[in-house]
Formats: C-alpha cells, sequence, structure tokens
C-alpha cells in the first residue's frame, strides 16, 4: 500500500489535530475547573529516532494508549510532575488530600488517571469524527521515566521509522500546565481511511 495521498485530503492532518486538541480542552476544563486550550504547534512526518531526540531523556509522565482498531498504532501525552500535580489539585479541589511534597497521594494518582482517560479518549474522538468511523483503544497506561524510553518502548521496533507527530500543547490559562501530544498510528492504514474522505 502507498502512503500517496491526495493533495485536496492534507487540510485533514490539521482537522483532525485541530478536533483532537478542542475535544481535549473542552473535556478538561468541565472536570478541573480551569480554563484550557489546546494549541497545535506543528505537525511533521520524523523519523522515531528524530522524535527520541526532540522529546529527550528529561523524566516525565507519560500516558499511552494503543488504538486497537484503524489506524492502529499509539498515542502519547507527556508532562511533567509539576503541571500533573496543577491539574489533579483542579480536579481534587478542596474534597481531598493533596501532597506538595515530590510524591503523589493516592487520590491525586487516580485524578491524574481519569484525567488521562479524558485526554486519550476526547483525543480519539475528535480523529474519530473526522475520519467518520470509530477507533477503540486500549486502557491508558501510566509511566514516569524518560520520554525518549517510552517511544522506544511503544514503537521502537517499527519497520518503518517514520511517525506523524502533532506537536500540541495544552495549555492552562492561568497556570503553567503544558502538556505535549505525540501520535503513532501506522501511516499507511491512516492515508487508507483519509483515501475513503470526500472533500
Amino acid at each position: 500500500m502507498s502512503l500517496m495521498i491526495d493533495i485536496r485530503k492534507l487540510g485533514l492532518f490539521n482537522k483532525m489535530a485541530k478536533e483532537g486538541g478542542n475535544t481535549v480542552a473542552n473535556h478538561l476544563s468541565q472536570m478541573t475547573g480551569m480554563e484550557t486550550e489546546m494549541e497545535i504547534t506543528k505537525i511533521n512526518f520524523i523519523d522515531i529516532p528524530d522524535i527520541k531526540t526532540h522529546i529527550g531523556d528529561e523524566k516525565q509522565i507519560g500516558i499511552s494508549i494503543e488504538m486497537v482498531e484503524k489506524p492502529h498504532g499509539y498515542i502519547l501525552f507527556l508532562f511533567n510532575a509539576r503541571s500533573a500535580k496543577d491539574l489533579a489539585h483542579g480536579m481534587i479541589g478542596d474534597m481531598g488530600e493533596t501532597s506538595d511534597e515530590g510524591g503523589f497521594t493516592d487520590m491525586e494518582r487516580s485524578a491524574i488517571q481519569e484525567i488521562g482517560n479524558i485526554m486519550t479518549s476526547g483525543f480519539i474522538d475528535g480523529w474519530a469524527n473526522v475520519l467518520d468511523t470509530t477507533i477503540d483503544i486500549s486502557t491508558p497506561n501510566f509511566t514516569f521515566g524518560p520520554g525518549s524510553g517510552m517511544v522506544d518502548q511503544l514503537v521502537g521496533d517499527r519497520d518503518n521509522d517514520m511517525a506523524l507527530m502533532f506537536d500540541s500543547r495544552v495549555h492552562a490559562l492561568d497556570s503553567d500546565i503544558n502538556v505535549k501530544v505525540y501520535t503513532f498510528p501506522e501511516l499507511e492504514e491512516l492515508v487508507g481511511l483519509m483515501q475513503e474522505i470526500e472533500v
């Protein structure tokens, strides 16, 4: 199968990024009470080794999901511990115990897990709307460690070592929260779905 795509359909990449991002921002705003927006800075086809360099070895919190239907592959959200804390506090409010120490309380952990569910399902819902399909996903998987290692674990064994990178940031307007999103769909399947869409 070929990766050639009708040039008139290239706008679908932007639409998928925008739709996925807006869905995430809306869900997060409702859950945490913080006004959040999603900014898509760029969309690139990039070699997986270059993505690992771009992400770097800094320890971060990663939430990944596997798409178990076309366009199979993975989506990875990365953010630092401070951003995770701020999001968790926004969601828990005064209801539960939070910690200002380095670690996370059980309540903070479950809030971050729930936020991970919201972000991943929101992003995929946005994609599915644009591609006019349904995309089933696995349970989100949480990791703490070097971002480059997470990419390696998800897609380090791919034959085609290119990925579609949406460099996106979820930004909470009144606090310094940054979440980045990287996507690793099977490119041939994604192009196949896009070919079926009338533009």
